[in-house]
Protein backbone atom coordinates (compact mmCIF):
# COMPACT_ATOMS: atom_id res chain seq x y z
CA UNK A 1 0.00 0.00 0.00
CA UNK A 2 1.51 3.42 -1.20
CA UNK A 3 1.37 6.76 0.91
CA UNK A 4 -1.65 7.73 -1.45
CA UNK A 5 -3.98 5.25 -0.39
CA UNK A 6 -2.90 5.03 2.85
CA UNK A 7 -4.03 8.61 3.20
CA UNK A 8 -6.96 8.02 1.57
CA UNK A 9 -7.93 5.25 3.86
CA UNK A 10 -7.21 7.29 6.80
CA UNK A 11 -9.65 10.14 5.49
CA UNK A 12 -12.11 7.93 4.62
CA UNK A 13 -12.11 6.20 8.64
CA UNK A 14 -12.19 10.13 10.03
CA UNK A 15 -15.15 11.30 7.75
CA UNK A 16 -16.93 7.98 9.12
CA UNK A 17 -16.41 8.45 12.62
CA UNK A 18 -17.10 12.14 12.89
CA UNK A 19 -19.95 12.82 10.92
CA UNK A 20 -20.80 16.72 10.27
CA UNK A 21 -23.33 18.45 12.39
CA UNK A 22 -25.31 20.94 10.43
CA UNK A 23 -26.38 24.60 12.16
CA UNK A 24 -30.14 23.04 12.84
CA UNK A 25 -28.39 20.22 14.50
CA UNK A 26 -26.31 22.89 16.60
CA UNK A 27 -29.10 25.03 17.33
CA UNK A 28 -30.48 21.60 18.76
CA UNK A 29 -26.97 21.17 20.56
CA UNK A 30 -27.03 24.53 21.86
CA UNK A 31 -30.50 24.39 23.93
CA UNK A 32 -29.77 21.80 26.04
CA UNK A 33 -26.63 22.47 26.64
CA UNK A 34 -27.11 25.87 27.69
CA UNK A 35 -30.08 24.85 30.00
CA UNK A 36 -27.60 22.46 32.15
CA UNK A 37 -25.45 25.28 32.44
CA UNK A 38 -28.07 27.43 33.77
CA UNK A 39 -29.39 25.12 36.10
CA UNK A 40 -25.55 24.15 37.08
CA UNK A 41 -24.80 27.75 38.10
CA UNK A 42 -28.53 27.92 40.07
CA UNK A 43 -27.92 25.02 41.95
CA UNK A 44 -23.93 26.10 42.91
CA UNK A 45 -25.88 29.88 44.57
CA UNK A 46 -28.66 27.85 46.40
CA UNK A 47 -26.55 25.73 47.95
CA UNK A 48 -24.06 28.16 49.10
CA UNK A 49 -27.11 30.35 50.27
CA UNK A 50 -28.08 27.42 52.28
CA UNK A 51 -24.66 26.61 54.18
CA UNK A 52 -24.68 31.16 55.10
CA UNK A 53 -28.11 30.52 56.22
CA UNK A 54 -26.98 27.60 58.16
CA UNK A 55 -24.12 29.37 59.94
CA UNK A 56 -26.64 32.41 60.63
CA UNK A 57 -29.07 30.07 61.98
CA UNK A 58 -26.28 28.07 63.90
CA UNK A 59 -25.32 31.90 66.17
CA UNK A 60 -27.79 34.31 65.85
CA UNK A 61 -31.25 33.40 66.59
CA UNK A 62 -30.79 31.17 69.50
CA UNK A 63 -28.05 33.19 71.84
CA UNK A 64 -28.95 31.57 75.07
CA UNK A 65 -28.21 27.82 73.42
CA UNK A 66 -24.67 26.48 75.12
CA UNK A 67 -21.42 26.96 73.19
CA UNK A 68 -21.09 23.35 72.73
CA UNK A 69 -24.16 22.78 70.46
CA UNK A 70 -23.18 25.74 68.59
CA UNK A 71 -19.47 24.75 68.11
CA UNK A 72 -20.34 21.32 67.23
CA UNK A 73 -22.80 22.56 64.49
CA UNK A 74 -20.82 24.80 63.30
CA UNK A 75 -17.92 22.50 63.01
CA UNK A 76 -20.31 20.16 61.40
CA UNK A 77 -21.09 22.96 58.58
CA UNK A 78 -17.19 23.49 58.16
CA UNK A 79 -17.14 19.55 57.27
CA UNK A 80 -19.79 20.28 55.22
CA UNK A 81 -18.42 22.76 53.58
CA UNK A 82 -15.24 20.84 52.63
CA UNK A 83 -17.26 18.16 51.53
CA UNK A 84 -19.83 20.47 48.90
CA UNK A 85 -16.56 22.09 47.55
CA UNK A 86 -14.91 18.56 46.45
CA UNK A 87 -18.03 17.98 44.07
CA UNK A 88 -18.72 21.65 43.11
CA UNK A 89 -14.91 21.25 41.67
CA UNK A 90 -16.40 18.13 39.53
CA UNK A 91 -19.15 19.79 38.60
CA UNK A 92 -17.31 23.01 37.41
CA UNK A 93 -14.96 20.96 35.34
CA UNK A 94 -18.04 19.76 33.55
CA UNK A 95 -19.40 23.50 33.71
CA UNK A 96 -16.43 24.51 31.89
CA UNK A 97 -16.25 22.18 29.42
CA UNK A 98 -20.20 22.51 28.03
CA UNK A 99 -18.79 26.21 27.05
CA UNK A 100 -16.17 24.41 25.08
CA UNK A 101 -16.94 24.84 21.71
CA UNK A 102 -15.04 21.81 20.86
CA UNK A 103 -17.85 20.25 22.71
CA UNK A 104 -19.92 21.01 19.54
CA UNK A 105 -18.32 18.69 17.22
CA UNK A 106 -19.60 14.81 17.52
CA UNK A 107 -16.47 13.52 19.18
CA UNK A 108 -16.72 16.19 21.61
CA UNK A 109 -20.33 15.26 22.07
CA UNK A 110 -19.74 11.96 22.69
CA UNK A 111 -16.87 12.94 25.19
CA UNK A 112 -19.41 15.19 26.61
CA UNK A 113 -21.52 12.30 27.48
CA UNK A 114 -19.10 9.99 28.98
CA UNK A 115 -18.58 13.13 31.63
CA UNK A 116 -22.36 13.42 32.25
CA UNK A 117 -22.66 9.69 33.53
CA UNK A 118 -19.77 10.14 35.45
CA UNK A 119 -21.40 13.43 36.94
CA UNK A 120 -24.08 11.45 37.39
CA UNK A 121 -22.67 9.21 40.02
CA UNK A 122 -20.76 12.18 41.64
CA UNK A 123 -24.17 13.50 41.84
CA UNK A 124 -25.96 10.68 44.01
CA UNK A 125 -22.42 10.25 45.27
CA UNK A 126 -22.62 13.88 46.76
CA UNK A 127 -26.29 13.67 48.13
CA UNK A 128 -25.33 10.39 49.90
CA UNK A 129 -22.63 12.19 51.25
CA UNK A 130 -24.60 13.69 53.80
CA UNK A 131 -25.77 10.84 55.65
CA UNK A 132 -22.67 10.90 58.30
CA UNK A 133 -24.24 14.95 58.44
CA UNK A 134 -27.80 13.77 59.46
CA UNK A 135 -26.13 11.36 62.34
CA UNK A 136 -24.16 13.95 63.57
CA UNK A 137 -26.76 16.14 63.71
CA UNK A 138 -29.80 13.96 65.69
CA UNK A 139 -26.61 13.12 67.65
CA UNK A 140 -26.12 16.23 68.54
CA UNK A 141 -29.54 17.55 68.67
CA UNK A 142 -30.68 14.44 70.96
CA UNK A 143 -27.86 15.33 73.22
CA UNK A 144 -28.61 19.15 73.53
CA UNK A 145 -32.73 19.14 73.23
CA UNK A 146 -33.76 19.20 76.73
CA UNK A 147 -36.42 16.46 77.35
CA UNK A 148 -39.75 16.47 79.41
CA UNK A 149 -38.29 13.13 80.61
CA UNK A 150 -35.00 11.53 80.00
CA UNK A 151 -34.95 9.30 76.59
CA UNK A 152 -33.93 5.68 77.27
CA UNK A 153 -31.00 3.70 75.40
CA UNK A 154 -33.97 1.77 73.52
CA UNK A 155 -35.18 5.08 72.39
CA UNK A 156 -32.03 6.90 71.64
CA UNK A 157 -31.02 4.32 69.38
CA UNK A 158 -34.52 3.97 67.88
CA UNK A 159 -34.72 7.69 66.67
CA UNK A 160 -31.57 7.38 65.01
CA UNK A 161 -31.87 4.12 63.36
CA UNK A 162 -35.26 5.48 62.14
CA UNK A 163 -34.25 8.86 61.01
CA UNK A 164 -31.24 7.38 59.50
CA UNK A 165 -33.26 5.19 57.56
CA UNK A 166 -35.39 7.71 56.17
CA UNK A 167 -32.88 10.19 55.63
CA UNK A 168 -31.15 7.75 53.92
CA UNK A 169 -34.46 6.63 51.62
CA UNK A 170 -35.43 10.34 51.32
CA UNK A 171 -31.60 11.75 50.18
CA UNK A 172 -31.60 8.69 47.39
CA UNK A 173 -34.97 9.93 45.96
CA UNK A 174 -34.60 13.46 46.16
CA UNK A 175 -30.56 12.76 44.07
CA UNK A 176 -32.49 10.66 41.66
CA UNK A 177 -35.55 13.16 41.09
CA UNK A 178 -33.37 16.36 41.33
CA UNK A 179 -30.86 14.84 38.63
CA UNK A 180 -33.50 13.71 36.39
CA UNK A 181 -35.81 17.00 36.71
CA UNK A 182 -32.86 19.57 36.56
CA UNK A 183 -30.21 17.50 34.21
CA UNK A 184 -31.18 14.15 33.01
CA UNK A 185 -33.74 15.29 30.49
CA UNK A 186 -31.37 17.44 28.82
CA UNK A 187 -28.97 14.82 28.70
CA UNK A 188 -31.22 12.49 27.12
CA UNK A 189 -31.70 15.33 24.43
CA UNK A 190 -28.24 15.02 23.56
CA UNK A 191 -27.97 10.90 23.65
CA UNK A 192 -30.95 11.20 21.05
CA UNK A 193 -29.07 13.86 19.07
CA UNK A 194 -25.82 11.41 18.60
CA UNK A 195 -28.04 8.58 17.90
CA UNK A 196 -29.28 10.84 15.28
CA UNK A 197 -26.14 12.33 13.99
CA UNK A 198 -24.66 8.30 14.21
CA UNK A 199 -26.90 7.33 11.39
Amino acid sequence: MNIDDLKNTWNDDVSEETPEISIEQSNKINLPLEKIRKNMRMEFWSTFGILIFGFFVVWIPVPEAPFKFKFYLTVLLFSMVIVVSFFFSKFFKLYKDISNPMMKTYDGLKDLKHQFDLNKQYYLSFMLSFVPFLVCELIIVIEFIPHPTPLSNVQIATTILSMLAVGLFGLFLLAKYWYRIFYGKYVIQIENLLIELKK
